[in-house]
Order: C-alpha cells, then sequence, then structure tokens
C-alpha cells in the first residue's frame, strides 16, 4: 500500500503525536509498504528526508510547543501525483486535517483519522479561551470523525468518549505501538552520572511535554513530598515546556532544588538511558488519549503510578504498578510511589513480569499489523460501495467555519477590552 501520513507535529518535534506518527511510518516501512509523511517544518530538521514533504508553519503557537501549518504550496500535490496514494491518515481535525480531507475526497481515497487528543482541554493556547470555544471544539472534532471512513482510538476508553459524542464512522481501537528492544537497552548509570544521581538513590521518574494540561502541579506535590520524607529519593523530570518553571520553585521552595533533575527533551537512546535510570514512573495527567510513556516505562522494566484516567486505566494494574482514585490527594500520590520504591529483591519479580506482558501488548509489531488490516478492510469497503462522505465532510466544514467565526469575535472583544484599559484609540479631549 501506498499510506499518507499527515500530521502537525512530526520529528524532530518531542511529543506523542510525533512519535506515535514516526513509530507507524517505520513499522510500515518494514513491512514493505510506501509511507508519504507530510508535516511542518521544525527547526533543526533533517536535511535529507526520504518520502517526507514539508510544510512552511508558525513554530511555538501562542506559547506552546505546537505548529501553526501555513497554505499548502503547490507542491504538495506534485508530490502526491507522484506518490499516487492509497491510504490518506490524518493525525489532526484542525490545520493540516483540512488538506488530509480534500486530499482523500479529490483523490477518493480512505480518510483515517486518529484521534490522538482531547482537544477541548487545549484552548488554553488560544487567546480568549471560553466555554463556547471548548464545545465548538468538541464538535469540530467530531463532525471530522463523521467524515473519516474509519477512525482510530488509542484506547478503549477515547473510543467510548467518542461514541458518547456521536461519533457514527465504525471507531477501533490501535494504540501506538512501541520498539520493546530500543526501550530494554537503555544505560540508567550512565544517565544517573550525567543527571548527578548517586547510583544508589531511588528515582522517580517522568516523561513528557511540561505544561498546564498534564497536571503537572498536582505530581510535583507528590515528588517533593516523597522527597521530603526520604532523602535517598531524587526525581528525574524529561521533558520541556512552560510548566518547567513552576515544577523547579515547588522544589527549590521545600528546600530540594538539588534533588530535581532535569535533562531537557529526550530522543532514543538518550530517552531509554533516561527510562532505565529510573525506579518508578509517576503519571498524573487526566488529558491523554493513550499513556504512550506509561507502556515505555513498563518496556524499561519500570513501574508506574498513575490517576485513574483515559490513557491510564486501560495499561496501569495492581500487578505492574498502582493505579489511584482521579481524585488522590498528592500525599496519597506520594505514599503510592515510596511504597513501590520499597519493593525490592525477590518481591519485585511478579512486578517484572506483569511489566514485561504488558509491554509485550503494545509492541509495535502488534500494533502496526492491526494498522494495515484496518487498512485494507476500508480500502475493500471504499471498492465496494464506491460511497462518498460529502455530506458528512461539508457538516465538518460548517463547523469549522462556526470555530472561526468564535475565534473572531473572541478577539475583537480582546482587543476592545486592551484599547479601553490602555486608553488606546480614546479621542483626543484636548486640555
Amino acid at each position: 500500500m501506498n499510506i499518507v501520513m499527515m500530521t502537525n507535529t512530526y520529528l524532530p518535534h518531542v511529543g506523542g503525536v510525533a512519535r506515535s506518527v514516526s513509530a507507524f511510518t517505520e513499522g510500515y516501512r518494514d513491512q514493505g509498504h510506501r509511507v508519504l509523511v507530510v508535516a511542518p517544518v521544525f527547526p533543526d530538521m533533517p536535511a535529507d528526508e526520504p518520502d517526507v514533504v514539508r510544510i512552511p508553519a508558525l513554530q511555538n503557537f501562542n506559547g506552546s510547543d505546537f505548529s501553526v501549518v501555513l497554505p499548502v504550496p503547490g507542491r504538495l500535490d506534485e508530490a502526491l501525483d507522484a506518490f499516487e496514494p492509497d491510504i490518506i491518515h490524518a493525525h489532526h481535525p484542525f490545520l493540516i486535517g483540512s488538506t488530509a480531507m480534500r486530499v482523500a475526497t479529490e483523490r477518493r481515497c480512505p480518510l483515517i483519522f486518529t484521534h490522538h487528543t482531547m482537544y477541548e482541554a487545549y484552548t488554553h493556547y488560544v487567546p480568549g479561551d471560553s466555554p463556547a470555544l471548548k464545545r465548538f471544539v468538541v464538535e469540530l472534532s467530531t463532525s471530522y470523525a463523521n467524515s473519516a471512513d474509519r477512525v482510530i482510538a488509542p484506547s478503549q476508553s477515547i473510543a467510548e468518549v467518542l461514541r458518547q459524542r456521536g461519533v457514527e464512522s465504525p471507531v477501533e481501537v490501535v494504540p501506538t505501538g512501541i520498539d520493546r528492544d530500543a526501550f530494554d537497552a537503555g544505560n540508567g548509570q550512565a544517565l544517573r552520572e550525567r543527571a548527578g544521581i548517586d547510583a544508589d538513590a531511588r528515582v522517580i521518574g517522568h516523561v513528557g511535554r511540561l505544561a498546564e494540561e498534564k497536571n503537572l502541579d498536582y505530581l510535583a506535590a507528590a515528588m517533593v513530598e516523597a522527597a521530603a520524607r526520604d532523602a535517598g529519593i531524587h526525581c528525574l523530570v524529561v521533558g520541556e515546556g512552560p510548566a518547567a518553571e513552576g515544577m523547579e520553585v515547588r522544589f527549590a521552595e521545600a528546600g530540594l532544588a538539588d534533588r530535581l533533575h532535569r535533562p531537557g527533551a529526550l530522543a532514543l537512546p538518550a530517552l531509554a538511558d533516561a527510562y532505565s535510570a529510573m525506579d518508578v514512573f509517576a503519571f498524573a495527567s487526566h488529558t491523554e488519549t493513550q499513556g504512550l510513556v506509561l507502556a515505555e516505562a513498563m518496556a524499561a522494566g519500570v513501574p508506574v503510578v498513575a490517576l485513574d484516567a483515559p490513557g491510564a486505566r486501560e495499561i496501569v494494574t495492581a500487578h505492574n504498578g498502582r493505579l489511584l482514585a482521579a481524585d488522590a490527594e498528592a500525599k496519597a500520590f506520594a505514599d503510592a510511589l515510596r511504597s513501590l520504591l520499597a519493593i525490592d529483591g525477590t518481591a519485585r519479580s511478579p512486578i517484572q513480569a506483569a511489566l514485561a506482558e504488558t509491554a509485550d501488548a503494545y509492541s509495535l509489531t502488534r500494533c502496526v499489523d492491526r494498522a494495515l488490516d484496518l487498512y485494507r478492510r476500508s480500502l475493500a469497503d471504499t471498492e465496494a460501495r464506491g460511497r462518498s462522505r460529502d455530506h458528512a465532510r461539508e457538516a465538518w466544514h460548517g463547523n469549522l467555519r462556526r470555530v472561526q467565526a468564535e475565534w473572531s469575535v473572541i478577539r475583537g472583544m480582546a482587543r476592545a477590552a486592551g484599547r479601553a484599559l490602555t486608553g488606546e484609540g480614546e479621542p483626543d479631549r484636548g486640555g
């Protein structure tokens, strides 16, 4: 098959969607399929990228680490003509998702959409965030899903949410797979040496984008609580983002600044080293569609403490970690972290066996096979029925226009308020 992956974020950007697209792309190619990736331009991207079309984009949109793609150049159509796609796979309903829909419609290819993100949790990056905008974002992503031939949900929890929201297109669960060998091969001792962590320290770890929607203030409070009660506990936080400073302040105010270690955002193989340096992994986000980092941690043999939320409840069990109530206090989270750190020697063997079993269930090979089967069935459906989804796609465009209108109103109100507060534009009354 010739598969086109269209995404708003891709390597070298470090994030869940970028890593998912990259993992599936390599998995498809390993099985002999051709893949064309259409993605934004990013700083420090490789100079030579076979079968990758880069689209100009605005980086770090409104303080986030997301990009906003600009109008797609005509050379994309030329690349698609040469590639002759069988499948168009959109990884976002916004921005480049619009182009994915146009391409699928014009070329009569099945449109597959992966609902990677709970988009309403990210509207604070948009000026004038409002409940109305959150509702519109949900409606837009739902109508986009209904314009697709099939929808991929990274977890069962998200599949249920999509159906409750009115998604009528077939929804199937296909998690992002992980390369078990890559994450099992980390050198934790080398990472500890680079980060200045003692070899005998007990390390609480976290990997992810350091942003407001990840519930990091809560996580930092739990880490501080655990570290304050045990001088041998250090915390290793891998990633970058606007919430990093807040975490550092929490540790500093508790007099524990020297026990927070932040190596920045890491990619393989350094990322595998970081996981291997951890004794327990901490995760407090309520907004995930799939806890990819949880599966990665388990592949590295690291048990997990997480809050009960989509993306975590399918992975974390009493056998491979601790899944706490969504509203658990930070002290309870800290207690769970310390309880796992206290398990040592042969008592840890059953946990290690459970971790290996979970990691195997999320292996890249298994997940790639499931996605390819979904593609084949979508192609067969399209050929058999020759059906058009023009009506559903027009509904999506209508919702997009509503979001754009809402945003325009919000921006206008914000500008008016700004002028009123600063006195800009007031008539000159003389003196």
